[in-house]
């Protein structure tokens, strides 16, 4: 007797969608289906392995390079594969959702490179998922305009040659996607992102003598990126285009990322294309792991920790050394200041700051850097062409200068700030305001002028559990309790109320996120990441 067909992939408590048909096919689904069949046992087991690592770091308060992949470090032979033309020049690239309207900006910015982004800059909703989806096949069927009914003006793409090219980013391995299950059991959002977009796109982006590219978030270790590297495989062979096809940027946005980024090089190696340093992942990832670390693993209000402090700047100029060495990109971190249309002032003291921080990168070695708005485009390509005029990246610069030693990528304590009341009081404000937006199903939100994405809500509660775990006291006598917190968060819900007013407070979800930001700011067990339990909560 032949054994049972496998079960189909089931959508499930899903509203139907405009054109969802051309996206959830039956030959889409079966491709997902098989992608989780054939991975999740294996990304179940390396949640587990995460943590267990945790718990180590728990019992020890430090981190080390791995002793057994110290061959694979010392090996000076091995490159990651030859670079794509289209991945060559990436000095400048813009991040952002994949709305309709984002997707025609972005590709129209002027940017090299547009992160089309599935995971911290898009609330998970169903709509985000599959309209996501289709948006960026029009986008490469150049079947896509877009009128703003607010302002009335179109958008539509210019000509194909000046046209940024694409990197998409799936969910996280964490994350999981309720609305597709195969067996009753949900499939993980990255294999839902990555296998309906590749299926997809894959043979149509050859055609354009571009590929399917991605930016891989959320990794924690080098046996991630393997598990990356056989879901290439396998899908290549699947849908029948050349090994080595798809490039793979990984975002080191771990504390545990960043001792393995050779390693992780080397098993994306047929299929890497880079590296790059985030900052408020990574900043969240540090005090997530070393909660239990005591006093000197406490970090000062985030936006004092500049990626000139002594323990970030180690790990950004680790991984320029790490990715040139071994033949890859190095691409900086993220611009996120929005401009003003009111306040010029606001505007020129912020350019300065990004044109400062673009040129730190580029003379540092950074082959290119993330920006946030199309405005700062121009600024950030300014400072990259300085260095690299002609040439598309600085590749060639291996900086063997650099020297760095495990403990300098927690020394924390190296940097001369304290924790203040004005922090805590920022963090709350922005938890509570981007944790609001996100339940309606927007990821990318504009917050006192600068881009707030999921990683922002992540670092601001990290911080406010992090201080009141740690006793802090701040500069004005007050010490970090649940008590203060709870205060903090009463007086910013009552100020929302009076900015935007009665009705608007009670159309959106304002309560609803206060509590939500308490919740796992306040918790004894600290939550792995906001947005699983914000998930729960999120409609549609």
């Amino acid at each position: 007797m032949s054994a049972p067909a496998p079960s189909p992939l089931a959508i499930v408590d899903a509203e139907p969608l405009p054109r969802q048909e051309e996206v959830l096919t039956d030959a889409a689904l079966a491709f997902v289906a098989e992608l989780h069949r054939r991975f999740t046992p294996r990304r179940d087991e390396l949640l587990a392995r995460r943590a267990e690592r945790r718990a180590e770091i728990a019992r020890t308060s430090t981190l080390d390079f791995l002793p057994e992949t110290a061959a694979i470090r010392a090996d000076d032979s091995w490159r990651v594969a030859p670079c794509p033309p289209a991945l060559q020049d990436r000095r400048v690239e813009i991040t952002g959702p994949t709305d309709r309207k984002m997707t025609i900006n972005a590709l129209n910015s002027g940017a090299k490179i547009w992160l089309a982004d599935f995971e911290d800059a898009s609330a998970p909703t169903w709509e985000n998922v599959v309209l996501g989806q289709i948006n960026l096949a029009d986008a490469y069927t150049r079947n896509i305009d877009f009128t703003d009914p607010k302002s009335g003006k179109s958008y539509a793409l210019k000509a194909d040659e000046e046209l940024a090219t694409v990197v998409m980013r799936p969910r996280g391995w964490h994350l999981d996607e309720r609305h597709l299950q195969v067996d009753g059991r949900p499939v993980p959002g990255a294999f839902v992102d990555f296998g309906l977009y590749f299926f997809h796109n894959a043979q149509r982006l050859l055609d354009l003598g571009k590929g399917p590219y991605f930016y891989l978030p959320k990794t924690e270790s080098h046996l991630e990126a393997r598990l990356w590297n056989d879901v290439f495989v396998f899908a290549q062979d699947y849908v029948g285009i050349p090994q080595g096809t798809v490039r793979a940027t990984v975002l080191i946005e771990t504390i545990t990322a960043a001792y393995e980024m050779e390693e992780i090089l080397y098993e994306l190696r047929d299929h890497a294309s880079g590296l790059n340093a985030g900052r408020w992942d990574y900043l969240f990832s540090i005090v997530k792991n070393f909660r239990d670390g005591g006093a000197k693993f406490v970090l000062p209000d985030r936006n004092a920790v500049t990626m000139t402090a002594p323990f970030m700047r180690a790990y950004t100029e680790l991984l320029v050394r790490t990715c040139h060495k071994r033949g890859a990109h190095a691409i900086g971190g993220m611009a996120a200041f929005i401009p003003s249309r009111r306040d010029a002032e606001v505007n020129k003291v912020a350019f300065e700051k990004v044109r400062a921080d673009k040129d730190r990168e580029a003379g540092d070695g950074f082959d290119g850097s993330w920006v946030a708005h199309p405005d700062l485009v121009p600024i950030a390509m300014e400072s990259f062409d300085k260095v690299l005029g002609e040439k598309p990246n600085q590749k060639d610069r291996l900086r063997e200068d650099v020297s760095v030693q495990a403990a300098d990528l927690i020394a924390v304590d190296s940097l001369d700030a304290k924790p203040t009341y004005p922090g805590l009081v920022n963090a709350v404000q922005v938890g509570i305001r981007y944790i609001e937006a996100w339940l309606r199903g927007l990821g990318a939100v504009a917050i006192f002028n600068l881009m707030e994405d999921a990683a922002t809500a992540e670092i601001s509660r990290s911080q406010i559990w992090q201080w009141i775990n740690a006793g802090v006291e701040f500069e004005n006598g007050e010490q970090a309790t649940p008590e203060l917190a709870r205060k903090v968060a009463a007086e910013e819900l009552a100020d929302i109320r009076a900015e935007i007013g009665e009705e608007a407070f009670a159309a959106g979800h304002w309560q609803q996120a206060h509590d939500l930001l308490l919740e796992v700011s306040l918790d004894e067990n600290y939550a792995d990441f906001l947005t699983l339990p914000a998930y729960e909560q999120l409609k549609g």
